[in-house]
């Protein structure tokens, strides 16, 4: 996996965990898809 998508993966999946948030949420603050959001964090 190339460094920069490991580093985003690991932002929005603590910010998920430290917020509390949802897809939706999450998607809305990092701009981008809730599709996207769940591909990163499912990975």
């Amino acid at each position: 996996m190339k460094e920069y998508i490991e580093e985003r993966a690991i932002s929005i999946a603590n910010y998920i965990i430290d917020s509390n948030a949802t897809v939706r949420q999450t998607a809305k603050n990092f701009g981008v898809s809730k599709s996207t959001v769940h591909m990163v964090v499912t990975k």
